[in-house]
C-alpha cells in the first residue's frame, strides 16, 4: 500500500498551472462527431475511467458510443439511486469525481437522493442526465422532469446544454467546478437531440467561469492574529472537521498540532483525518461522540475550527455550546465563516494552504513570546479519557454486542481497510470502534442521513480503490434499501464484504422509542432476526446474487466467521451478524439540549464538578 503522503499528493489531479481544465490536457485538433460522441470524448479527456449509471430512452445517443471506449469502464448499476452512491463512494476513497449517468424523469429523480447527500457532505461528483427533445421541453413529454430545475438548491452548479457545440465546455466546466473551493456535485442535463447534433470538437475547452474565482490562500494578518490567540489560550482545542479531509490536508494537520500541544477532536466527516492513536487525540465530539471530546470543546477557551461547520449534530443547543470559547474559523467557504456560531478570527481559503501559513505564525509566536503550557489543560483530558472512555456492558439476552461485532471487524481488516457505513446505530458503532488511522478510510452519509448508502458507496469505494478491503457495515434496515447493487458487485467482479449488523429493528428510531416514547415500539421491528420469520433470510438473499453469505449469532463463532469473509475475494460476501435488539449507543446527547448534558448511560450524567 502506499504510504499516507503519497496518497495525499495523489488524490487531486491538478491540470498544467496555465489551465484550469482537469485531466491531462492533451490537445485534440477539432473534429467533426456528435454529441454523444463529445460526452463520451469528454470524459476520456478529463481523465475519468470509471462511470456508473443505467441507460434510458433519452441517454441511448450516449450509451452507444460509451460502448466503444477503451478507456472508460461503465459499471451498469440495478438502481439510478445506486449509481450516485457508488460516485460519492468513489470520491470518497480516491479523492477522484464520481460520475454517474442517468436517462430523464425518473431515472434523473431517482439521482436526487446521492445528489442532496454529495451537496450536504461536500462531494465533487459529476452527474449526467438525458433530457427530452428541446421542441418538447415544458410540454410534460413521456419521461420529462425538469432536473435542473429540481437540484438547483442541492447542486454546486447545475447546466442544461441546448447546443451540442457546448458540451466539452460544459463537462470540463462541471469537474472544474465540482473539484475546487468546496468540493460539490455537479449536474449536466442534455436533450437527446443535442446529443444527436453534429459539432466540431477540440480539447482542451476554455474554461470561462467570470464569478466563480474560490480563495485558497487566508489572509495573513487573519493567520498572525489567529497565531496570536493560541500563543495565549490556556484551553484550546482543534476542533477538525471534514473539511480538512476533503482538502487532503491530513499532514499538514499533524504539523500543526504537534507544534501546539493541543488535543484534536475530529467530526463524523473527519474519522482518520487525525489518527485515533495519537496522544493528542481525544475523540469525535457530537450527539454520540466521547466524553473527553463533547467535553473538550465546552470547557475550551479557544476553538481551533478547521473545515467543519458547526453542525447541529456537534453543537447540541448552540446558544450553549462551548460558551467561554474564542473562535478561529477557517473554511473555503465563506458562506460557513459565521453561519452557525460567530468567528472571532474568520480565515477564508483552503485548509492545505492556511493549516502550513498558521504553522509558520504559531512558530514564530512561540519563538517571540513562549510556548503555552497545556500540562493543566491535558490533567483534566486525561482524567476525563481514563474515566469515561468509549465501551460498551454485555448484552442481557445473550445475543452478541454489535460494538463487539465491529471491533473484532476492525482488528481483523486493520487501518488499510475502507469502512463504510449506512446511517443508524451501526454508523455511530462504527465511528466508535473501528480504529481510524489514516484519511479515506471511513465513509458515511453524514449530512443528510440517507438509510442505503452503504452498499453502493461501498461498491463505488472499491471500484476506485480495488486493492483495499472494503466493508460495507450495515444496517438490517438500511441493507433492505439498496442490496440489490449486490447483483452489479457479483456481475462486474467487485467484492465487497457487508456486514449486516441485524438487530431486526429500525434500531436508532427504537432507541429513541425507548428513552422518549415509553417503549412504544411504532413500526420499528423488521422481523430479520433472533426468533422471528426471518424475511428476508440475509443468507438465502446473499446466495441467490450468488455470494457467499453467512450467519453469525454466538461470539464463539466470530473470530471464525470474520476470518472466513476475509478469505473470500473473488466474490462479495454477506455476513448476517445477528446480535442483540435492545444495545444501545452511547454516550448521547439528546437533541435540543446542551452538550453538557451528555448522558454516558440512561440518566447518567458525568460529574462536571470534578473535572473543573
Amino acid at each position: 500500500m502506499p504510504s499516507h503522503a503519497t496518497q495525499e499528493k495523489r488524490y487531486r489531479a491538478d491540470p498544467p498551472a496555465d489551465s484550469l481544465v482537469p485531466g491531462p490536457n492533451r490537445v485534440v485538433e477539432p473534429v467533426v462527431m456528435t454529441g454523444s460522441e463529445a460526452i463520451v470524448r469528454s470524459l476520456e479527456e478529463l481523465g475519468v475511467t470509471d462511470v456508473f449509471g443505467l441507460p434510458g430512452g433519452t441517454i441511448l445517443p450516449t450509451y452507444d458510443p460509451l460502448m466503444d471506449s477503451t478507456a472508460i469502464r461503465h459499471i451498469l448499476v440495478r438502481h439510478e439511486q445506486g449509481a450516485g452512491h457508488a460516485a460519492e463512494g468513489y470520491y470518497l476513497a480516491t479523492g477522484r469525481p464520481g460520475v454517474a449517468i442517468a436517462t430523464s424523469g425518473p431515472g434523473a429523480t431517482n439521482l436526487v437522493t446521492p445528489i442532496a447527500d454529495a451537496h450536504m457532505d461536500s462531494e465533487a461528483c459529476v452527474f449526467i442526465t438525458g433530457q427530452v427533445a428541446s421542441a418538447a421541453i415544458g410540454s410534460d413529454a413521456f419521461q420529462e422532469a425538469d432536473i435542473v430545475g429540481i437540484t438547483m438548491p442541492i447542486t454546486k452548479h447545475s447546466r442544461l446544454v441546448t447546443d451540442a457545440n457546448d458540451i466539452p465546455q460544459a463537462l470540463a466546466e462541471a469537474f472544474h467546478i465540482a473539484i475546487t473551493g468546496r468540493p460539490g456535485p455537479v449536474l449536466i442535463d442534455v436533450p437527446k437531440d443535442v446529443q444527436q447534433a453534429q459539432m466540431e470538437f477540440s480539447w482542451p475547452p476554455t474554461i470561462d467561469l467570470p464569478g466563480y474565482r474560490p480563495v485558497v490562500r487566508g489572509h495573513s494578518k487573519q493567520v498572525r492574529e489567529a497565531a496570536r490567540l493560541i500563543q495565549q489560550a490556556e484551553r484550546p482545542v482543534l476542533y477538525v472537521g471534514g473539511g480538512v479531509s476533503r482538502g487532503h490536508a491530513s499532514i499538514e494537520l499533524k504539523e500543526l498540532a504537534e507544534l501546539t500541544g493541543a488535543p484534536v477532536v475530529t467530526t463524523l466527516t473527519a474519522r482518520g483525518v487525525f489518527p485515533d492513536s495519537h496522544q493528542q487525540h481525544v475523540g469525535m465530539p457530537g450527539m454520540h461522540g466521547s466524553v473527553s471530546a463533547v467535553s473538550a470543546l465546552q470547557m475550551s477557551d479557544l476553538l481551533i475550527t478547521l473545515g467543519a461547520r458547526f453542525d447541529d449534530r456537534v453543537t447540541g443547543q448552540l446558544s450553549s455550546f462551548a460558551p467561554k470559547a474564542k473562535v478561529i474559523h477557517a473554511d473555503i467557504d465563506p458562506a460557513e465563516i459565521s453561519k452557525n456560531r460567530a468567528a472571532d478570527v474568520p480565515i477564508v481559503g483552503s485548509v492545505k494552504e492556511i493549516i502550513p501559513e498558521l504553522t509558520e505564525a504559531v512558530r514564530e509566536s512561540f519563538s517571540q513570546s513562549g510556548t503555552p503550557d497545556l500540562a493543566e489543560w491535558w490533567t483534566v483530558l486525561n482524567r476525563l479519557r481514563e474515566t469515561y472512555p468509549i465501551g460498551y456492558t454485555p448484552t442481557e439476552d445473550g445475543l452478541m454486542s454489535p460494538q463487539k461485532v465491529i471491533e473484532r471487524i476492525s482488528a481483523h481488516s486493520g487501518s488499510e481497510a475502507v469502512y463504510v457505513a449506512g446511517v443508524g446505530q451501526h454508523q455511530m458503532w462504527a465511528s466508535q470502534f473501528v480504529k481510524y488511522e489514516r484519511p479515506h478510510q471511513w465513509l458515511n452519509s453524514a449530512g443528510l442521513g440517507t438509510m442505503g448508502f452503504s452498499v453502493p458507496a461501498a461498491m463505488g469505494a472499491k471500484v476506485g480503490s480495488p486493492d483495499r478491503v472494503v466493508w460495507a457495515i450495515d444496517g438490517d434496515g438500511c441493507f433492505q434499501m439498496t442490496n440489490q447493487e449486490l447483483a452489479t458487485c457479483m456481475i462486474n467482479k467487485i467484492p465487497i464484504k457487508v456486514a449486516v449488523i441485524n438487530n431486526s429493528s429500525l434500531g436508532m428510531v427504537r432507541q429513541w422509542q425507548t428513552l422518549f416514547y415509553e417503549s412504544r415500539y411504532s413500526n420499528t421491528d423488521l422481523n430479520t432476526g433472533h426468533d422471528t420469520i426471518r424475511v428476508p433470510d440475509f443468507v438465502k438473499l446473499a446466495e441467490a446474487y450468488g455470494c457467499l453469505g453467512l450467519r453469525c449469532d454466538r461470539d464463539e463463532d466470530l473470530d471464525a466467521t470474520i476470518e472466513q469473509a476475509m478469505a473470500v475475494n473473488d466474490r462479495p460476501v454477506v455476513v448476517d451478524f445477528v446480535v442483540s435488539r435492545d444495545s444501545m449507543v452511547w454516550p448521547m446527547v439528546p437533541a435540543g439540549v446542551s452538550n453538557s448534558e451528555i448522558q454516558v448511560a440512561k440518566d447518567l450524567t458525568p460529574d462536571w464538578d470534578e473535572e473543573d
